[in-house]
């Protein structure tokens, strides 16, 4: 009968790794099983991920496949060859196998991610505060809608891309790409973006922390307009100007709508502290509150009863003056009772 009480009064998991009571032991030993489920579930949606390779792969191509197929349309008067295809070639014998492993994995990653992330952050959240948890949860919700906008911009771009650099060619110049460089130039621009879609939200995690104001990121708008043109001509892998200046644009974009989130954020705090400290500002004192009772009004301080005086030390077997024998030992020389 006692046993679904003893089962209510137990703490879990979570409640002992936040108040301290695990040992180091058994944080590795929860370390090492959650790092172990975060594995099994990126490995089956590895497996369902080799099922939607093919489809992902054409996704893949499309941006290069339609725009050979236009070429072909106009070299044909409009209708596409019954013998055309995109023109893709290997140059190893096991290329499109490693392939197809490698977008098997990127698939499994994603669809494993609420799986491997949740046992990530079931291990940190024990170690963090319940506002801090609060705010882990937005910014977390944030950044993976971000991530997708970097990376559907960035398949987009490519198709931009390779329209002008493939038409910059010569005539007598055959364009055939190796599948492999193909997919990890397109899975690079992706990655490229959607990291560099992280950076506006990383801004105004410094304007949550208290580091940095939304007045002072706004007076600071042409400096990063500029570094980040610099940073998108540097980073885009393509030579074309649309790369760059898509990702430019869409940056300063949300560095701006970043800005105006960290402005809400900055009246939510100063209103925070006129409820808590008034409308004192930074560099003024408090009003000091004066007692006006008369110091003749005070109870007055008993005097304390004097202190007997001491009776001398004595040595060791004289007589005192209450005629009792004194019982203290000579000083050592070198060391007394203290040292």
């Amino acid at each position: 009968m006692n046993l679904p009480t003893l089962r209510r009064n137990r703490k879990t998991q979570f409640a002992r790794a936040a108040d301290g009571s695990m040992t180091l032991m058994e944080h590795l030993y929860e370390l090492r099983d959650r790092l172990f489920r975060a594995c099994v579930a990126i490995v089956i949606g590895t497996i369902v991920g080799w099922f939607l390779a093919d489809w992902v792969l054409h996704i893949l191509q499309s941006p290069y496949c339609d725009f050979t197929a236009s070429i072909a349309r106009e070299k044909n008067g409009g209708a596409l060859p019954a013998d055309w295809d995109c023109g893709f070639v290997q140059l190893g014998v096991t290329d499109l196998l490693v392939l197809k492993l490698k977008i098997a994995m990127w698939c499994g990653l994603i669809i494993s991610a609420p799986l491997w992330m949740y046992q990530l952050w079931a291990f940190i959240a024990p170690g963090l505060h319940r506002h801090e948890r609060r705010w882990t949860y937005a910014f977390a919700a944030a950044a993976a809608p971000l991530f997708a906008l970097g990376a559907v911009l960035a398949y987009y771009c490519v198709a931009f891309g390779l329209e002008f650099l493939l038409n910059i060619t010569n005539a007598d110049v055959t364009t055939t790409l190796e599948i492999t460089r193909y997919v990890s130039f397109v899975t690079g621009m992706m990655l490229l973006f959607g990291v560099a879609f992280e950076f506006p939200l990383a801004i105004l995690l410094l304007n949550v922390a208290g580091v940095v104001t939304g007045r002072r990121m706004l007076k600071w708008w042409r400096i990063v307009v500029f570094l980040f043109f610099l940073f998108a001509a540097v980073a885009t892998p393509t030579g074309d100007p649309f790369g760059m200046s898509l990702l430019a644009l869409a940056l300063s974009a949300l560095y701006f709508g970043a800005v105006g989130l960290a402005f809400l954020n900055d009246k939510r705090r100063a209103r925070r502290d006129r409820e808590n400290f008034g409308n004192l500002s930074d560099d003024e004192i408090s009003p000091l509150e004066y007692d006006d009772v008369p110091v003749d009004e005070l109870d007055p301080v008993a005097a304390a009863e004097p202190v007997g005086a001491s009776e001398p030390v004595t040595a060791s077997g004289a007589v005192t003056a209450s005629g009792s024998v004194a019982s203290a030992l000579p000083l050592d020389r070198t060391y007394d009772d203290i040292t």
